[in-house]
């Protein structure tokens, strides 16, 4: 050490320790705003119906995980997902644009000539509710099923906001439970040697579960992950992104919870054979239940590791699902895959199953849990749907809302709060090409359907309207009572609806083109 540095004055000295000292504060000032932001944890099922929950009136399937998850928060009776089907729902839940904005409006894979190729991709110029909060400080990790485009293609998860992703990409993939391999980033981890393919049937002889199970158990595997990566983050602000792949078939759940439901609920129908597409079953009703259970349990694990690192204060939890239950197929005694959702009046008394815009298909379970802001056992009738998570994850975190991007939700934070409805300017809105072309328009309690929009052979059908505050069944057609409310509710719908050429509504895309 130099005399000089021994001999500086004491003034010098001072105002040096007090410029440390300064820059510490501010920094330890960072620090707890950073370590105060609300983490949000986001639960997505996959075709889990409105009424296949305790908290939602289910009697037979067992989930007390979720149910405890709605006595601890609040539970939203009028809330949709963002399309009938698993892409397009993923898209507006992830870009905040209804299906009258979305880059994907159907189901489509991407066409790279691979066995699991992806489904079609976003672009790089969509910003999604990742990057948002990401650029807000929050680490970001998906686990589940993405769909939303292939790996090293703009639609990655890895190349639209998340650090981490695990699970399966592509959905043809995610057909079976012991799959070949799932995506690790952007790289394949082979996870089965002797896989199960997703489709099978058995016409003859006796069905057994064991032969459509592997060694490795894929939701185990993405839940591992998953718990491994909230240990490593727990200090820092997250965005936990979940998106489960049960319910979705095919039925290959674990035995232990196919061994809680009863033997006798699968005498009248016998085994599921694969008539329907999927894996045969021996015990349908019962293996369908063991799925939901099985989610169940996983959610469970994730609330408890909150609680475990002292994080269940400052997370806001959200579960819900992509789209209504498994609808019906060839052979009548089964839904496709062999989903008992007759049995388990899967749709909650809502007409219609996946691949509609019935209630059944689009209207969702949605729990929310934020202690200290959501009151415990409450519930919202607001009309709410995916779009709105991007607006209002945005505002919790303290992020920037995309300047140049059309968004169609609204912020539910005062509704989350008990502060009041916020103002919702536009209808909700569905705009899907696929099952011949869909649309729906809701605003208030009325709500407009139209179909076979997107048909080459046919005209579309007349326009149905429908009062979902005395008619949550859609049981009485209203239209030609009430011409003037069509109108109205077509109009808004056009005036908005932008042309997707790589997802085109032919009948639509015509008016619109001409306005």
């Amino acid at each position: 050490m130099s005399s000089k540095s021994l001999s500086e004055p004491p003034f010098f000295s001072a105002l040096f320790i007090g410029l440390f000292a300064g820059l510490c504060t501010v920094g330890s000032s960072s620090i707890a705003a950073e370590k105060t932001k609300t983490n949000i944890v986001f639960i997505l099922a996959d075709d889990l119906g409105y009424g296949e929950l305790g908290c939602y009136g289910q009697e037979k399937i067992k989930t007390p995980n979720i149910d405890r998850l709605a006595s601890e928060g609040m539970v939203f009776t009028d809330h949709y997902c963002g399309a009938p089907v698993c892409a397009p729902s993923r898209c507006v839940l992830m870009t905040g644009q209804n299906l009258a904005h979305a880059e994907i409006r159907s189901n489509r894979d991407s066409g790279n000539g691979r066995i699991y190729p992806g489904q079609f991709p976003i672009t790089d110029e969509i910003v999604t509710i990742a990057e948002v909060l990401k650029e807000s400080g929050y680490t970001t990790g998906a686990f589940g099923k993405w769909g939303l485009g292939p790996s090293n293609t703009s639609g990655s998860p890895m190349k639209q906001g998340f650090d981490r992703f695990f699970g399966y990409n592509g959905q043809r993939n995610a057909h079976s439970y012991y799959p070949p391999f799932l995506d690790s980033n952007e790289r394949e981890v082979r996870i089965n040697s002797y896989p199960i393919p997703g489709h099978d049937r058995k016409p003859e002889g006796e069905v057994k579960a064991d032969d459509y199970r592997a060694k490795v158990y894929a939701p185990d595997r993405i839940l591992s992950e998953a718990v491994k990566w909230l240990d490593q983050n727990k200090s820092k602000p997250f965005f936990l992104y979940l998106p489960f792949v049960e319910p979705h078939v095919a039925m290959q759940p674990p035995q232990k919870w196919i061994d809680t439901y009863p033997a006798s609920w699968d005498e009248e129908n016998g085994p599921y054979r694969g008539q329907n597409g999927y894996l045969p079953h021996p015990r349908p009703r019962a293996g369908y239940a063991a799925m939901i259970s099985d989610l169940d349990e996983h959610v469970g694990t994730i609330l408890d590791r909150l609680e475990k690192h002292g994080l269940t204060d400052n997370t806001l939890v959200v579960f819900t699902s992509d789209n209504g239950p498994t609808h019906g197929s060839r052979d009548p005694k089964f839904h496709v895959g062999g989903a008992a959702c007759t049995f388990f009046k899967s749709a909650g008394g809502l007409k219609g199953f996946k691949g509609s815009v019935d209630e059944g298909g689009i209207r969702v379970p949605c729990v929310v849990r934020w202690p200290g802001k959501v009151q415990p056992r409450t519930q919202s009738k607001l009309p709410s749907y995916f779009p709105d998570w991007f607006t209002t994850f945005a505002s919790i975190s303290g992020g920037t809302l995309p300047a140049n991007q059309q968004l169609d939700g609204i912020d539910l934070s005062a509704a989350l709060k008990g502060q009041g409805t916020p103002n919702r300017s536009a209808p909700l809105i569905w705009d899907f090409t696929g099952y011949t072309g869909l649309v729906a328009v809701r605003d208030g309690d009325w709500k407009a359907v139209r179909r076979k929009c997107n048909s080459k052979n046919a005209a579309p059908s007349p326009w149905e309207l429908y009062n979902l505050a005395n008619d949550r069944a859609e049981a009485n057609d209203l239209a030609s009572e009430n011409p003037e409310i069509v109108k109205r509710l077509e109009a808004a719908y056009l005036e908005t609806r932008t042309i997707e050429p790589d997802f085109p509504q032919r009948f639509f895309d015509t008016m619109t083109a001409k306005k």
